[in-house]
């Protein structure tokens, strides 16, 4: 599934800057017309000059697995790996060596690994959440569940009883020690209308958390951090950064919980952003 000879962008010891993306609709548009992928290609091109000039260290903290990334990256004849994956909402965590060669951070895998997290316990939850409050939740079957990261959606029904049934999931959730994404659906990325993404993760994981132990890693300053994304499980990972920005395409929800907003979708935005902030040196403040 790896394609040979693809390898991260320009490698460098020292890392002086952090740029995060969310990939799918955000780095990556699913609907893979010719001018969607010229600007993937724009956008590694880039990203190629930025890191060899500017000693910048570049992630994807995305729900997706490794796998499906792959496949897309495939699908669309990308080039360039980042130099670390945060997959599956940040549970999982892969590094990425010049050769193209992908290694788990231990530090991260302890983390997760202290969590009482289980299918188990999820199973308990969805439960609870079905018998005791009538709230159901419906298996996310065509992305397969992983290890750390349980996904379901919930389908919108009244005003009321929808806001009602997130604050008993987001409860339960808690009750049960478990940590819990939940945001709009978004069609563009295959996703049904009028429904909700919900996730079950360990505590202390998630996309924020990930990128604020990236920062730890490489010894960044949140001076130096630049994140991008497009829904609503990207704000607080926006939030955790100095320059956190909602490309064009971004959701509704999105755009309601975050004011930072690149004017072009996809690749487009992030240039379009990430020149400012370099040319005017823009990353003290």
């Amino acid at each position: 599934m790896i394609m040979k000879n693809r390898k991260p962008f320009h490698y460098t010891s020292k890392t002086d800057f952090l740029l995060l993306f969310d990939f799918d609709e955000t780095y990556y548009p699913h609907n893979q017309t010719v001018g969607n992928r010229e600007r993937v290609y724009k956008l590694e091109e880039y990203l190629q000059t930025l890191a060899t000039q500017q000693n910048v260290k570049i992630g994807w903290i995305t729900g997706s697995s490794v796998g499906k990334i792959i496949e897309k990256m495939n699908l669309a004849n990308m080039t360039y790996y980042p130099h670390f994956i945060g997959s599956d909402l940040g549970t999982e965590l892969i590094e990425i060596n010049e050769e193209g060669e992908f290694t788990s951070i231990s530090k991260w895998e302890r983390k997760i690994n202290r969590s009482s997290f289980s299918s188990r316990v999820v199973d308990d939850l969805l439960q609870e959440c079905k018998n005791q409050y009538n709230v159901k939740l419906v298996a996310q079957t065509q992305f397969g569940q992983s290890n750390n990261k349980y996904n379901y959606y919930y389908f919108h029904e009244s005003t009321t009883k929808t806001a009602y049934d997130l604050r008993i999931i987001r409860h339960v959730a808690k009750l049960n020690g478990v940590g819990v994404n939940i945001s709009c659906c978004n069609p563009m990325a295959g996703d049904p209308k009028d429904a909700y993404d919900v996730d079950f993760i360990p505590l202390g994981s998630g996309k924020k958390t990930l990128a604020m132990f990236m920062m730890e890693y490489y010894d960044v300053p949140v001076t130096h951090t630049i994140a991008f994304g497009d829904s609503g499980n990207d704000i607080e990972m926006l939030k955790a950064v100095n320059h956190g920005y909602l490309v064009g395409n971004a959701t509704e929800e999105a755009k309601r919980l975050h004011n930072n907003l690149a004017t072009a979708p996809y690749g487009g935005g992030i240039i379009e952003v990430c020149k400012k902030i370099f040319v005017s040196n823009d990353l003290s403040k």
